[in-house]
């Protein structure tokens, strides 16, 4: 994830935040970029999971290469919440931070802000055009930290980055792999990155927007994204 908030949060407190699934081969033989998090993490220790974390403040002033596509992002409008720019800016951002990986275009960036000058660094501007939003998910409550996570979709091919090179990244996430959609079921995931899993499952091989957004809240299983959060 980004920074942590340095203030001590609240066991009911939500956040917002963005996780980005990356599909390689998705027409025959799907993979999907994952990694493990670490023992000591306060959040989901241990568990493989998705590259992912909280909207940082810094999120709402990136200046994106272009416009988050239609419907993504009348979808991700939702009247008090986190706007949409902010959550596919936090999704490339993580992508980035997790991983190495780049969604963006060539370009100067010289007045990136804080959090953002090491992506700025590499000569590029952040792309949100091949994100899809695809599920919506709330973590439980009693647990130290919560998130109201959005699922972002993004095809391996529109990276501007060799995506098996993982040189770049932080080192929050280890033994970052392409884990064949089968062998991820199987593996220490958290609850709902296994309903995720299961959600993307039935949408490939298509890498589009779907027909609706699944959102799966504290109590009510999987329902519709569109439902504002309570």
């Amino acid at each position: 994830m980004g920074q942590e908030d340095a203030r001590v949060l609240r066991p009911d407190r939500i956040r917002d935040a963005a996780t980005v699934i990356v599909v390689r081969d998705a027409a025959n033989r799907p993979r999907i970029l994952m990694g493990q998090r670490g023992r000591a993490a306060a959040f989901m220790p241990n568990k493989v999971v998705f590259p992912g974390g909280a909207v940082d403040a810094a999120d709402a002033e990136v200046p994106l290469a272009f416009p988050l596509a239609d419907p993504c992002r009348s979808r991700l409008d939702q009247p008090g919440e986190a706007a949409p720019e902010a959550l596919a800016a936090a999704a490339i951002r993580e992508l980035w931070e997790e991983t190495g990986q780049i969604a963006g275009v060539r370009g100067a960036w010289d007045d990136a802000p804080p959090g953002w000058r090491d992506f700025a660094a590499t000569g590029h501007r952040p792309d949100p055009r091949h994100l899809r939003y695809v599920f919506r998910a709330i973590t439980p409550p009693g647990r130290p930290r919560r998130f109201d996570a959005r699922f972002f979709l993004l095809p391996a091919e529109r990276l501007a980055t060799d995506p098996d090179d993982v040189s770049r990244a932080d080192g929050e996430l280890r033994h970052l792999a392409w884990v064949e959609l089968d062998a991820a079921r199987k593996l220490d995931l958290p609850f709902v990155t296994a309903v995720a899993l299961g959600e993307i499952a039935a949408h490939l091989p298509r890498l589009t927007a779907p027909d609706r957004v699944p959102f799966f809240g504290d109590d009510r299983g999987v329902t519709d994204a569109a439902r504002p959060r309570d």
